[in-house]
């Protein structure tokens, strides 16, 4: 999935879904023609709901984003925006972070808004609790080194299909960062990439990428099973040819999952070799993860 292309309208249907049907299959026919109805009598409702969903998706691929940011990025006015961002906060789906502003004298921090953990645990969760049981039951029968053979090959799949097209972006390491940032993107990660240039007096050696992930679909299973995240990691140090650093994950509180790559070298370390023996239990990931 691209990043212009969002899961979010799915966070929205499936809470209003949720909220508005009622229990059975004779509610839910009921529901749908009811809906149907609304849709024709109320086509102002479902161009609010159509824009909120913009407001939505926006937060989730940008934040944290400020409501004047927003008002810029979809051309609408304040007003308008933080109508919308009322409106989803009452929902439960976005919340505020407070960040300080630049410069002395600067006065209170600013609002801005990023997806809830409430929000992310309605993307893609459906298979939540089957999957956290069968792992759980799957540590007490074959011990913790079963779960993480799993982890290693979930994550094998993605760095096999991920490796031809991160190879045909070249040696640079920025490049690489932004070809794995679009597969990621594809898979529904809603990531991005930002470039960190060392100044004077820092050496260029410390520039770097930070490569940021605004949904992670394990995000649940994740926070209970962290090998998944330093399972995923080794796989992004090895596709982009340099060792990379956890900053954040959402499966820890963090509003998203950031990714330190130094790209102070000139090129990385050739084409992308996988690890030397893929599943290895003994392999014991040494990544710094920290909640910000």
């Amino acid at each position: 999935m691209s990043p212009s292309t969002s899961v979010a309208p799915t966070v929205r249907g499936r809470l209003r879904t949720a909220s508005a049907a009622p229990a059975g299959t004779a509610g839910s026919l009921a529901a749908g023609s009811v809906a149907a109805q609304a849709a024709t009598a109320f086509p102002a409702v479902d161009a609010e709901e159509r824009t909120r969903d913009r407001v939505l998706n926006a937060v989730l691929e940008h934040g944290p984003i400020s409501a004047a940011e927003l008002g810029e990025l979809l051309g609408f006015t304040p007003a308008a925006v933080r109508r919308h961002l009322d409106h989803l906060s009452r929902d439960g789906v976005i919340e505020v972070k407070r960040a300080a502003r630049a410069g002395a004298g600067a006065g209170r921090p600013a609002r801005r808004y990023v997806l809830s953990s409430q929000g992310q645990s309605t993307l893609g969760n459906d298979y939540l609790d089957i999957a956290t049981l069968a792992l759980q039951r799957l540590g007490e029968m074959a011990g913790p080194d079963a779960v993480r053979q799993f982890a290693v090959e979930r994550f094998g799949e993605m760095e096999r299909r991920y490796a031809p097209e991160i190879d045909a972006a070249g040696p640079d390491i920025t490049a690489r960062a932004q070809a794995l940032s679009e597969a990621l993107s594809r898979d529904g990660f809603v990531a991005s990439t930002t470039s960190i240039e060392a100044k004077a007096p820092l050496p260029a050696a410390l520039s770097s990428v930070q490569l940021c992930q605004g949904h992670c679909p394990i995000q649940q299973l994740a926070a209970q099973f962290p090998v998944f995240c330093d399972v995923e990691t080794d796989v992004f140090s090895r596709l982009v040819g340099v060792d990379v650093r956890r900053l954040s994950t959402l499966a820890r509180g963090g509003h998203v999952c950031t990714t330190h790559i130094p790209t102070g070298r000139p090129a990385a370390r050739g084409a992308h070799s996988p690890a030397t023996t893929p599943g290895s239990l003994d392999e014991v990931s040494n990544h710094l993860q920290e909640r910000p």
